[in-house]
């Protein structure tokens, strides 16, 4: 059961079926070979991996994302990063990634994020002689900032499947995200100052202050939702409804600039983007079930402690596992899949599951930005209008920078758990 499992998912895969069809047809393809199963269980599965109340976060934060982009708050949070970055060198790259921190604090998704993101600033980036591959790459790794910044949809799905506290999740995401955008800056400025490019237009105190000003109600949108998830107010799933509502009243009655002729189509994009992302899901939990009954955790976790008990070595091979991963399944699939089986092995060895989630998130958020299936890597080249060969060597610094992140957040637990901790959560 297990083997038609594996390789009709890899055969499926390789024959270009989309990751969410081809999880579950093969998931069909290994009851199918099982005697006594019926086919209904996979509507089953189905049905109650949806059946959670968490879930229902998901179409309200991609909903708050849109609004967003068409409300003028994403303009306003590029137009105030600009104002405090853009005057190094490389000022309008570090604007990608400050701005994508800020935009990421809302939407909890890394496409969202490199697309609203990415729309204003590629285009700015290359009208000031920046190279088209550098300034998409710049801000496809930005992007990956969507989902280490909480609020994080895929920290909603491992929070569902493990039972972790969500609102821990968020606190534990803080720090590493913060630290990841941080070295990506870095990377960004050392890379613009070898290639000569400026910073952005000056304009002193004074474009701080009215930039900030303008801005303000939108600089005001995280502060809310995340404070009252952390202060108790309500729930991440409330404060996923919150976030329409406030984006919706800053964009429709304060900024004026979200049009009810548009209603209509940020809806249905909604629509479309959650319908994808819920029935991967759904088809994933039904993959997760069949590895479940086969054992397929205990096994994996029984090889692994068989071989080495060694905690350091343990995690290196999990995170080049996760990291391979990343590059060709979509990360909501990955967790789903993956988490049921490392968690055994990261409990016997005395991993906190906290920050395992964490280390699980930013590996696959690498993945987002690794050829030849990251998909911030198609959002930027599509802004661009460039090609994956075009944006492949351009990206690599940001690359091996951020796996260097994730060894950090790896072995040194304290990274992900100690704002948690200090919260009582």
């Amino acid at each position: 059961m297990v083997a038609a499992l594996f390789i009709s998912f890899v055969f499926f895969v390789m024959i270009n079926i989309p990751i969410a069809v081809s999880i579950a047809l093969a998931s069909m393809t290994a009851i199918a070979v099982q005697d006594g199963i019926p086919f209904v269980i996979v509507v089953q599965k189905m049905f109650t991996a949806l059946d959670s109340f968490p879930f229902m976060a998901v179409p309200f934060f991609i909903l708050a994302g849109l609004l967003m982009e068409h409300g003028g708050i994403s303009r306003r949070l590029v137009d105030f990063a600009a104002s405090i970055a853009g005057r190094t060198y490389g000022g309008l790259a570090m604007v990608a990634v400050v701005a994508s921190m800020f935009f990421g604090a809302v939407s909890g998704s890394a496409a969202a994020t490199a697309a609203a993101i990415g729309s204003i600033l590629i285009p700015s980036m290359v009208e000031r002689g920046y190279d088209k591959g550098y300034a998409t790459a710049v801000q496809a790794a930005s992007g990956t900032l969507g989902v280490m910044i909480p609020p994080s949809i895929p920290l909603i799905v491992y929070g569902v499947l493990t039972g972790e506290s969500v609102g821990a999740l968020f606190m534990g995401g803080v720090l590493p995200g913060i630290m990841v955008g941080a070295s990506l800056m870095l990377v960004a400025w050392y890379q613009a100052k070898k290639k000569g490019y400026g910073g952005a237009e000056g304009g002193g105190l004074k474009r701080v202050f009215t930039s900030f000003w303008d801005a303000f109600f939108a600089l005001l949108m995280p502060v809310i939702i995340l404070g009252g998830i952390y202060g108790g107010y309500f729930t991440p799933t409330e404060a996923a409804v919150i976030a329409v509502v406030y984006a919706f009243f800053v964009g429709a009655l304060v900024y004026r600039e979200l049009k009810m002729k548009n209603l209509g189509g940020i809806l249905v994009n909604a629509v479309v983007s959650t319908a994808v992302i819920m029935f991967i899901i759904a088809t994933a939990s039904v993959f997760g079930w069949v590895l479940a009954s086969e054992q397929v955790p205990q096994m994996v976790a029984s090889a692994i402690l068989s071989v080495t008990q060694n905690t350091v070595v343990i995690l290196m091979l999990i995170n080049l596992l996760l990291l391979v991963l990343g590059t060709f399944l979509e990360t909501t699939a990955a967790i789903i899949i993956t988490a049921p089986v490392f968690l055994p092995v990261i409990t016997q060895i005395g991993i906190d599951p906290l920050h395992f989630g964490i280390i699980m998130v930013v590996n696959l958020a690498v993945g987002m930005v690794t050829p030849p299936l990251g998909v911030c890597l198609f959002v930027g080249c599509g802004i661009a209008g460039i090609s994956l060969e075009d944006i492949t060597r351009a990206v690599l610094p940001f690359l091996v920078m951020m796996i260097i992140d994730i060894a950090i957040i790896t072995y040194i637990p304290a990274v992900s758990t100690f704002l948690p901790r200090l919260m009582g959560m």
